[in-house]
């Protein structure tokens, strides 16, 4: 069964985190981490005590180990996407390739380690990425008010509050939740050129070496090359990143 993995009184405020790993050394490891950071903080073995925990509990992040007794991690990452589910996903891995990265980022996972790592990295990782959910709670566009809903780059348009790439033609064109954040980040920023620890600041550690970050460039740039004028967009800069070269409009 699901249970508490620290005592300690927790502030309103914390964010709720669920371990999940069928090792118990490696679940005690990343639990006795995190308690110095006084998360509210949860651990399962298994995806049906996961799942247990989801149902009954406001969770923040998981930090997901991809291979466990009844089931693939990867699976449940689709499955919370395909809910509306907006909950932090840190997949823990054994699978060390870019393409099994990749794949675990576009089925919904916001990072990745692959083991064996070192438990203040993951630390880092978290804090990352629960600021940037934080943050994702403002709608984007500079501040502006709560009626900006497009951003509009080359025959493009971004639904920035149902996650949606809209071609001038209005067809729908489907983005995985990481080249949704990608994109985003191009738009933040448009004519600036961006290396990867800016693209990915949750993977600042690693990123100047990660080529997973290439590979979704890439995928995001033929889906943007399907309306003229899109194959442009993202252009590269030997040496230092990539750039959106276009202007970027609110409406």
């Amino acid at each position: 069964m699901p249970d508490p993995a620290s005592s300690q009184p927790t502030p309103s405020s914390a964010a709720t985190i669920v371990v999940v790993d069928d090792d118990a050394d490696i679940r005690e490891l990343i639990v006795g981490q995190l308690a110095q950071e006084n998360y509210h903080l949860l651990s399962a073995s298994t995806l049906g005590e996961l799942r247990q925990i989801l149902s009954a509990t406001a969770v923040d992040l998981i930090v997901l180990d991809l291979n466990l007794p009844d089931g693939d991690g990867l699976t449940l990452c689709r499955e919370l996407r395909a809910d509306g589910t907006e909950v932090q996903i840190i997949m823990v891995t054994a699978r060390g390739s870019a393409i099994d990265r990749v794949l675990g980022l576009e089925l919904g996972a916001d990072d990745y380690l692959t083991k064996p790592f070192e438990p203040r990295e993951l630390l880092v990782r978290i804090r990352n990425l629960l600021r940037r959910s934080r943050s994702e709670t403002v709608i984007r566009g500079g501040g502006r008010a709560g009626a900006t809903r497009y951003a509009h780059f080359g025959p493009w348009r971004l639904d920035l509050v149902q996650r949606r790439l809209l071609a001038p033609d209005d067809r729908l064109v489907m983005l995985s939740s990481a080249e949704y954040r990608l994109l985003c980040r191009f738009i933040d920023e448009p004519n600036v050129v961006l290396g990867r620890e800016a693209l990915l600041p949750e993977r600042r550690a690693t990123a100047a070496f990660d080529r997973s970050i290439d590979l979704q460039v890439s995928r995001l740039r033929q889906k943007l090359a399907d309306a003229p004028g899109g194959s442009e967009l993202i252009l590269t800069v030997r040496g230092e990143g990539y750039v959106l070269a276009s202007s970027v409009a609110y409406s």
